[in-house]
């Protein structure tokens, strides 16, 4: 099954590829617990993310995961350290988003940590 991400509480689906240099792309898939968010138990996908990210701290994928899984748990100030670690990594990705876009690890990762504060600062203006 193609890995997936989930982009903060957008839920969009991703799937990973690495394009190196003048060489043709190769599709990586991997596990990234894109199900157990879906399926609504973030706490089985944080388990299974910070497993993966102990042998891969920097994989954009596991941490932009982690952080929808945060988000998704009401827990933004973890899911804010996560997406802003997946902005921060040496790794990038180039990644195909459900629509069929594609997108830089980066720019997925900093899209759903606007879309956190965003949806955070919608939440403070409802109180």
């Amino acid at each position: 099954m193609p890995a997936t991400l989930v982009l903060a509480a957008l839920a969009a689906a991703a799937q990973l590829t690495s394009t190196p240099g003048a060489e043709p792309s190769t599709i990586e898939q991997r596990e990234v617990a894109y199900e157990q968010i879906a399926a609504g138990h973030p706490d089985d996908a944080i388990r299974a993310l910070e497993a993966s990210l102990a042998s891969d701290p920097d994989d954009p994928a596991l941490l932009i995961n982690l952080g929808a899984a945060y988000a998704r748990k009401g827990d933004a100030a973890r899911a804010a350290m996560a997406f802003q670690a997946a902005i921060d990594s040496d790794t990038r990705y180039e990644l195909e988003l459900a629509d069929g876009s594609w997108t830089d690890s980066r720019q997925a990762a900093r899209r759903a940590l606007e879309t956190l504060r965003n949806s955070a600062q919608f939440a403070a203006l409802q109180d």
